[in-house]
């Protein structure tokens, strides 16, 4: 399918074939498949927070068979380096005998990265992912070399108090579109999954779009309008998340040593364009800024001590943020 050929339409009908080709594997987790299909449309990285056993690395590999384009995954471990990822230089040497030096790929190299249990790798392992995050390309030997397109990373996290995990970066978090946190399943959903998965039949996820078809329709979010109030909202919430902002409410100034970044701002407002697709709408409206920002935000505010001693959560803050914060006051 030509980007050309792109429509509202075939926007809404190819979103819908994705989620429920999903569907058919992943028992229930509705939002948080919504979400990390926003993050793919959006043209973002996702990170996913939860204990080990709710099907995150699972969430991805289905994902991946859902969007007919180049996988590859990387288990992260306390001893992986960072030319296992972005690959190195080697010796070799022709059918003459004469030796040069050529560059081997590492895993980075592909469309769909599942990045899996990123904070088991020490810090220098994980800045390796810095600059593919961002730019979208990854320096070997001061040779800059460019990473195929879309380019999306979906990395599962263990939480930061479970043994053997080391924090991700505030730099590296920030590279983040969205953060979502995976919920434990409900009764009903574990025992779908129990009669999914123990079963002689297994359900695989068929492929619904190729890699041409979301460049098209990330291309198509973008270009959703949004007017100017609506934009004005969003830069209020990103500057009401810094303390010393004069419309902070008493929640953030209390608990908030430092506020989001701009891409904060950036993120909600490209989920916002999307959510409207979703919702067959050709404008952003603040609801839809509002169910961004969640995800948007709770890995970029950093709380400060009194916080962690209270056991005051981002999203909490995020929460009294946003009724706090209305769009009657832009």
């Amino acid at each position: 399918m030509n980007q050309t050929s792109i429509t509202v339409d075939d926007f809404l009908t190819i979103s819908s074939a994705i989620e429920e080709q999903v569907g058919r594997v992943i028992v229930g987790q509705r939002l948080l498949v919504r979400q990390t299909l926003i993050t793919l449309l959006a043209g973002g990285n996702a990170l996913l927070e939860g204990v080990p056993g709710l099907g995150k690395t699972m969430l991805v590999r289905t994902l991946a068979d859902a969007i007919d384009c180049a996988f590859s995954r990387i288990q992260f471990t306390p001893d992986l380096m960072p030319a296992d990822i972005v690959g190195t230089n080697l010796i070799v040497e022709d059918e003459e005998g004469r030796r040069r030096f050529q560059f081997e790929a590492g895993p980075i190299f592909a469309n769909l990265v599942l990045a899996d249990e990123i904070n088991r790798a020490t810090p220098k392992t994980q800045s390796a992912m810095l600059e593919a995050m961002q730019e979208r390309s990854v320096t070997v030997s001061k040779v800059t070399r460019p990473l195929p397109k879309p380019f999306f990373v979906l990395a599962t996290q263990n939480p930061l108090e479970m043994e053997g995990t080391y924090p991700l970066p505030e730099a590296q978090l920030d590279r983040f579109f969205f953060k979502v946190d995976v919920p434990f399943p409900l009764i009903e959903e574990l025992v779908d999954i129990a009669e999914r998965t123990t079963g002689a039949h297994v359900t695989k996820a068929e492929p619904a779009a190729d890699g041409e078809t979301i460049l098209a329709m990330q291309t198509l979010a973008r270009g959703v309008p949004i007017v100017e109030h609506v934009t004005a909202y969003a830069a209020l919430l990103l500057r009401a998340t810094h303390p010393d902002d004069p419309n902070s409410p008493e929640i953030v100034r209390t608990y908030v040593r430092y506020g989001a970044s701009p891409r904060g701002m950036q993120a909600m407002i490209l989920a916002g364009k999307i959510l409207a697709l979703l919702d067959n709408r050709y404008n952003v409206a603040y609801d839809d800024l509002r169910q961004s920002a969640l995800p948007a935000l709770r890995h970029r505010i950093i709380l400060n001590f009194e916080a962690q001693a209270e056991g005051v959560s981002p999203d909490s803050v995020i929460q009294g943020l946003l009724e706090a914060v209305v769009p009657e006051t832009v």
